[in-house]
């Protein structure tokens, strides 16, 4: 029998002696969660995400990556540690969610990587469908979506869904899946390896690894995705702007020769167009 078959029938939950005996092990699975001022979340979802592996029968560990809160985070994950195999990386020097899940992936010791957001809206108890298609090789890319059938925003006010809305709008000619912005998603480190030119930039690093990494094979797995638990949003208007940086950049990526195109050959046909009509 299949040990991955033996370990998906595991029904009871993990053990503490599990848990710490899997840590000594290199896990089959890499969670990676950047942080920033999240210290009331990050318990609870420590317990809800090796709770759900552990029934699942999936080797993790799980990675914060903090842009130095100073909030206390640092020692309630030391007290975590005793039980789950977690670890805190504190960035002093760097800021960012991109980086910050660069960095983790860096650090990660599993063959496959998740990230998720600390914040509880991405729910634990989807890691498993998250984790087997990467893990069989059936897929390359998978998305915990809000927009795949039986997805869904929770409580959303209008004029966030329309931000959204319009944020993925614009990434469309990108990618066929129909939520390329979300932070919940699951790939090979083979990908992450492979994927070219890195450059991040704000906080949607799962499109740009989705489109350098030549995810071909793309899974939509639905979420609900709930408002978050504790804390405050990290989402700015700085940040929309990067995205619209972060958003060109991968048009060049994408489409290399249509984008100079647009870019510079369209301005230069309206010059000349406009010195022809002056003469």
């Amino acid at each position: 029998m299949n040990p991955m078959s033996e370990r998906s029938n595991h029904s009871k939950p993990v053990s503490d002696d599990h848990i710490k005996t899997r840590c000594a092990t290199v896990p089959q699975l890499s969670i990676v969660v950047p942080t920033y001022k999240e210290r009331d979340n990050l318990e609870l979802l420590t317990r809800r995400i090796f709770e759900v592996v552990g029934k699942s029968g999936i080797d993790a560990e799980l990675i914060f990556v903090d842009d130095n809160s100073q909030d206390g985070s640092v020692e309630l994950v030391e007290s975590l540690r005793p039980t789950y195999p977690v670890r805190m990386i504190v960035r002093t020097a760097e800021r960012g969610l991109s980086t910050a899940v660069l960095r983790g992936f860096s650090e990660a010791q599993g063959e496959v990587f998740l990230v998720m957001d600390a914040d509880l809206s991405h729910p634990p108890e989807k890691i498993s469908e998250l984790y087997q298609p990467i893990a069989s090789g059936e897929s390359d890319f998978v998305i915990g979506s809000r927009y795949a059938s039986g997805g869904l925003t929770q409580d959303w006010p209008f004029l966030r869904k329309l931000n959204s809305w319009g944020a993925t709008l614009l990434a469309r000619p990108l990618t066929s899946a129909s939520d390329p912005m979300a932070g919940f998603f699951c790939l090979h480190r083979r990908t992450w390896e492979n994927s070219a030119r890195l450059n991040p930039l704000g906080y949607k690093i799962g499109l740009e690894l989705l489109i350098k990494g030549r995810c071909r094979k793309i899974r939509e797995v639905p979420i609900v995705f709930e408002d978050r638990y504790a804390g405050k949003s990290k989402l700015t208007l700085k940040q929309q702007m990067l995205y619209l940086v972060h958003l060109q950049r991968l048009y060049f990526f994408r489409f290399p020769v249509l984008s100079r195109l647009v870019c510079y050959g369209l301005p230069l046909v309206v010059i000349v167009g406009l010195i022809l009509m002056l003469r």
